[in-house]
């Protein structure tokens, strides 16, 4: 698979660590247990195209979204993260 890292152009997926799902959205402080066991472990594993996180470890270091096909590993776009995720460290 190849991933066109907007900082350094195509490169080996070997480059990058791919780092989960970039569409999860953190729950609010006070929203409950339940809520936060829901967002760490429950996964919907879909098959089809899915935006990811990945970061780009051994080039610049940056972190992306990769939207991938997750049957085909087809890319389709990749775009520069605004900020680490949330709990992924930077």
């Amino acid at each position: 698979m190849r991933i066109t890292c907007p900082f350094c152009g195509p490169r080996d997926e070997a480059e990058f660590t791919f780092r989960g799902d970039a569409t999860l959205t953190r729950p609010a402080p006070d929203a409950g247990v339940e809520a936060f066991a829901a967002y760490v472990y429950d996964r919907a594993n879909p098959k089809g195209w899915h935006v990811e996180w990945f970061q780009h470890g051994l080039g610049c270091r940056q972190w992306l979204k990769v939207e991938r096909h997750t049957v085909t590993h087809e890319v389709r776009g990749v775009t520069a993260a605004a900020a680490a995720p949330a709990g992924l460290g930077g």
